[in-house]
């Protein structure tokens, strides 16, 4: 699981139980589970997809994608995190996102990619917009910490456009424990908002 944001925040724990209960229902989006596992390791196999992206399952094997969408569900079930994936219409993977969720702090992250032939065509930017609402608005979060390679410029135009701010970098812990410099940004319900006028 990735780092929570760098601004604590404390939920009360009706909060707390709000989110939990939130994120194992999962409402509006297509848990990842194991019928999705040889359509995710396609997807992650190919690097214009997965090479940016450092809380990977590393190597792609059916193995490590079986254990990492199982390991996701785990953390549903505790309220947590959330693995979905977006199908195409011929019923294949084409994407996935991937919150992390800190009840205790409601707070979240979120990681994800979409097919290379989806790429630059102005979806990552809707995507991120509707995966940002529906963890402010569903989940009940209130601040999403978002991280992005160095030199990832396709999420960071994403993320700037989404509205977030920036503030400066991290070091973010791959799975294997090796680690990234990573640009780093915030937004809370509050700012988005306002930006929405909600």
């Amino acid at each position: 699981m990735s780092a929570p944001p760098k601004t604590v925040l404390t939920a009360t724990p009706e909060e707390d139980a709000a989110i939990r209960a939130a994120v194992r229902a999962a409402q509006g989006h297509v848990v990842a589970g194991p019928e999705h596992v040889e359509g995710l390791l396609a997807l992650l196999s190919d690097p214009r997809v997965s090479d940016p992206i450092y809380d990977l399952p590393r190597p792609f094997t059916r193995e490590s994608v079986a254990k990492w969408v199982a390991d996701s569900e785990a953390l549903r079930q505790e309220g947590r995190c959330v693995l979905a994936v977006t199908l195409d219409a011929a019923g294949q993977v084409a994407g996935y996102s991937r919150f992390s969720v800190w009840p205790e702090r409601a707070s979240g992250e979120l990681a994800g990619a979409r097919r290379a032939d989806l790429q630059n065509t102005g979806g990552g930017r809707q995507g991120v917009a509707h995966s940002i609402a529906w963890m402010f608005e569903v989940l009940g979060l209130r601040l999403i910490g978002l991280t992005a390679a160095l030199d990832n410029i396709r999420s960071a135009k994403a993320i700037d456009g989404a509205g977030f701010t920036r503030m400066g970098e991290v070091e973010s812990v791959r799975p294997d424990g090796a680690t990234r410099r990573s640009l780093y940004w915030e937004m809370t319900r509050d700012d988005w908002r306002l930006r929405h006028r909600l």
